[in-house]
């Protein structure tokens, strides 16, 4: 019997499969959103989520075909305009929920980007922590050209580009490139051509892996454990982070690799790397 289609992809890889790549796979649609696609990517990264720190170190996120994500799928909006209030409040909270679960991964997740990324497809690049682009890939929060408005996208992206440049973007719905998203914060880095981009995802990657397992999540969760707390908040949380960090297994080795001048036992790169 034929396998049903999925409209996200997990695959695995790396030394041990400690990078999982989730691929959105509609390429037909431009890898738009649906429900299916919602659904499918907040219960991939749940799982993911749910993994330990040795069996899971980065995440790439990537778009099947020419784009990244050219936002919500039209059908799927058209259907939407039939629901009640009540009945759009839910399908917007599980893209909430989705975005959010993306955002609380607890590995480093990487986009990589090229053709479009427009609507939604900027929320997944705002939950991204390092978004890598393809110098043609084309950006935009077009909602207000159909009349709607990027609400459910919008704590994400004004965490990653700021109020200013929320304000001055999301009323108009331009589509601007990618050198305006990295002024703005929202790319990183910016490659000519396909095969730079995925050389560029490979480097990325290799940097994670040479870092500990458990301190590259701890260096992302500090980030977001130190939003909005006070100064003596900060000191003390981060003070006990340290600590904890410092005499742990994992930094014990990679103290004593350092000595020793070679890789810690996480870093399987050749040691003349």
């Amino acid at each position: 019997m034929r396998a049903m289609a999925t409209a996200v992809r997990l695959s695995r890889s790396g030394p041990g499969d400690v990078v999982a790549r989730v691929t959105l796979a509609r390429p037909d649609v431009h890898n738009a959103f649906d429900a299916s696609v919602i659904a499918e990517l907040a219960a991939t990264f749940a799982a993911l989520a749910r993994e330990v720190p040795t069996a899971l170190r980065a995440v790439v996120l990537a778009g099947d075909g020419p784009s990244f994500c050219a936002g919500a799928d039209i059908a799927w909006m058209r259907a939407a305009m039939l629901l009640d209030v009540e009945g759009n409040e839910q399908d917007a909270m599980a893209m909430a929920e989705m975005f959010e679960a993306i955002d609380t991964c607890p590995v480093p997740v990487i986009a990589r980007v090229q053709g479009a990324a427009l609507g939604g497809g900027m929320g997944l690049c705002a939950v991204a922590d390092l978004v890598i682009a393809e110098s043609g890939a084309r950006f935009g929060f077009t909602e207000t050209r159909l009349g709607i408005l990027p609400a459910v996208i919008a704590p994400f992206v004004i965490t990653k580009i700021g109020e200013s440049n929320a304000r001055a973007l999301f009323p108009g719905g331009r589509r601007f490139d990618a050198p305006r998203a990295q002024r703005i914060g929202l790319v990183h880095e910016i490659v000519e051509g396909e095969s730079a981009l995925d050389a560029a995802v490979e480097a990325a990657i290799a940097d994670i892996l040479a870092a500990g397992p458990t301190a590259a999540r701890a260096a992302k969760a500090i980030v977001r454990e130190v939003r909005g707390l006070g100064h003596g908040s900060t000191k003390w949380h981060t003070a006990r982070v340290i600590a904890r960090q410092r005499t742990s297994p994992e930094a014990q080795e990679g103290f004593r690799a350092f000595s020793e001048r070679r890789h810690p036992a996480w870093d399987e790169r050749p040691e003349d790397h």
